[in-house]
């Protein structure tokens, strides 16, 4: 919270040097120590005791977060769709083509092609493991990082002879057709590293693909094409729908957002400077309702609008969800803590008197000026410390 401090400490000498300008009390050198006139309208304050904190308090929206589309890639018409509001799991269908389901699965990558070849290895295959596995499907050995894989394909056979006419076929003469000897068709090996985040298309996993399929209602062939599963970050709840049950499924089908509720702040870049993620903050409903909350994401990116100040968004959790259980859209205000002072002496930053030679002073009511240590600032009072100074003591400000 550094940056926010420096901000509210410059405010408030802004503040005292607006005073001092302007007539307040002042203490030189050579004037023996005689304050002069005030020009400027006085009161009083008190001085008291109390905890300071340089919070922040920004307004924020609650909601499930940022939506994002949904894109179909295999052909086919859309034969279902689910409604709004709806929460979609691992291994439920998020959509129906040509009347089959295509469930989620939960990674970080989609199926970008075919996976019906033994001992294929990629990080798409993991998905398809993590999966199975998590639905609690037998998958068989999983392989690490540096094991070797052996792939065997078809070798290539481009520009093979063709044999040369014998004599009698040169001649026109016909023989009786010969049938040539079968031969094994060429193959060529290969040996495949497992790297960082890969898997093995294994026997045993094509078997529980098989499995799954079967239970699912799918097909049972063993191997995933382009678009036969969703592949999401995790649990989503549907947003809205972008066709209609009768489109083609090769378009953005609908929106999706995560299922925990969260509330974005838009943050001028000032105000965001110095939190982090894990940061605790404390969540004001619009119930009344209060709770604890911590900082979950904060963007890097700043809004380019050219009609609004540039903001930065902060994502900010609730410890106990359930408090926000009845709202799925509201206002509510976030307080970031900042730095505290607790049981301090405070006065109104409007008391401070800036001395000549540097430094400040408060002016007693009815007495002389009294040299103070300066603390923290936060929301018009300033942290005071010096001999004399007690809680209660009468003090002159700037009205």
């Amino acid at each position: 919270m550094k940056s926010r401090r420096l901000i509210v400490y410059a405010a408030a000498v802004l503040t005292v040097a607006g005073a001092a300008g302007a007539g307040a009390w002042a203490w030189g050198r050579d004037s023996g120590g005689a304050p002069a006139a005030p020009t400027t309208a006085t009161a009083t304050a008190e001085v008291v005791r109390q905890d300071l904190s340089t919070g922040v308090s920004l307004t924020g929206k609650l909601g499930y977060g940022t939506a994002r589309p949904v894109k179909g890639s295999r052909p086919g018409i859309v034969t279902w769709l689910p409604s709004p509001g709806a929460t979609v799991r691992r291994g439920a269908a998020l959509y129906r083509v040509d009347d089959e389901p295509v469930p989620v699965f939960y990674g970080s990558i989609p199926l970008f092609r075919t996976l019906d070849q033994p001992n294929t290895v990629g990080r798409d295959v993991r998905v398809v493991a993590d999966n199975l596995k998590a639905m609690g499907y037998s998958v068989g050995r999983r392989y690490q990082p540096g094991d070797r894989v052996r792939q065997v394909s078809p070798a290539a056979e481009e520009g093979a002879p063709t044999p040369a006419p014998t004599g009698d076929q040169e001649a026109g003469a016909t023989r009786a057709p010969t049938t040539p000897a079968p031969t094994a068709p060429a193959t060529r090996t290969t040996w495949v590293e497992v790297r960082r985040g890969d898997d093995v298309l294994t026997p045993a996993l094509v078997r529980a693909i098989k499995r799954w399929q079967k239970d699912a209602g799918l097909p049972a062939s063993g191997s995933l094409g382009i678009g036969e599963v969703a592949v999401l970050a995790g649990a989503v709840r549907v947003e809205s729908t972008a066709v209609q049950v009768g489109d083609s499924a090769e378009a953005a089908l609908l929106a999706v957002t995560p299922t925990t509720k969260v509330i974005t702040v838009e943050a001028e870049p000032a105000e965001a400077d110095g939190l982090r993620r894990g940061d605790k903050v404390e969540v004001r409903l619009p119930d009344g309702q209060t709770g604890p909350g911590k900082v979950s994401v904060v963007s890097t990116a700043v809004t380019t609008d050219p009609n609004v100040p540039p903001k930065l968004t902060v994502t900010v959790t609730l410890d106990d969800a359930a408090k926000a259980a009845r709202l799925d859209a509201a206002p509510v205000e976030v307080v970031f803590a900042g730095d505290t002072r607790k049981d301090v002496l405070a006065v109104p930053v409007g008391a401070l008197i800036a001395l000549a030679e540097g430094g400040y002073a408060v002016q007693i009511a009815g007495g002389g000026l009294l040299a103070v240590e300066t603390g923290l600032f936060a929301g018009g009072l300033v942290e005071v410390s010096g001999e004399g100074l007690a809680e209660g003591t009468s003090v002159v400000t700037t009205s």
